[in-house]
């Protein structure tokens, strides 16, 4: 898995102050994406050990609290995507266990594969469904577009 960016103190994607790491790869390709340079599933770094390390000690860190972790992308439910983000999603619900979890994905809810389905039911909130620029609303909250949706899974 790769990654194109982790912000270790991010107050923009979710409630409260955050650690938030955009994966590589989208086959959404949404018109007016910010973040196309994910798209490509090899863009940026590569996504190991050590970076998934600072990310734990970031989420535990006393000297900044951080409310949780922010998945985004790219999409993280790339099914490439999905063994680096399971297993980071098990060590952050067990080494950080008052943290919560929110993913960003353009596939829908309703669409997931089995794969996908049990890396979600780890997740607090889930906010599906590609941005869609004609929607696109600014003062909407953690969403880019009013056709996608905040889902409260745990």
């Amino acid at each position: 898995m790769y990654y194109g960016a982790y912000y270790s103190v991010d107050v923009i994607n979710g409630p409260g102050t955050r650690a938030t790491l955009f994966v590589s790869g989208c086959i959404h390709q949404c018109r007016g994406c910010y973040n196309q340079s994910t798209w490509n599933p090899k863009s940026g770094k590569v996504f190991d050990a050590d970076m998934e390390q600072q990310i734990i000690d970031d989420l535990n860190d006393t000297r900044i609290k951080r409310r949780g972790l922010s998945l985004s992308g790219g999409d993280p439910l790339l099914p490439s995507n999905l063994p680096g983000i399971t297993k980071l999603v098990d060590r952050v619900r067990s080494e950080c266990p008052d943290k919560d979890i929110w993913l960003w994905s353009g596939y829908l809810l309703e669409e997931l594969s089995k794969e996908q389905q049990q890396l979600i039911d780890k997740v607090d909130v889930l906010i599906d469904g590609k941005f869609d620029e004609n929607l696109a609303d600014p003062s909407l909250s953690f969403r880019g577009s009013s056709n996608q949706i905040i889902h409260r899974i745990l």
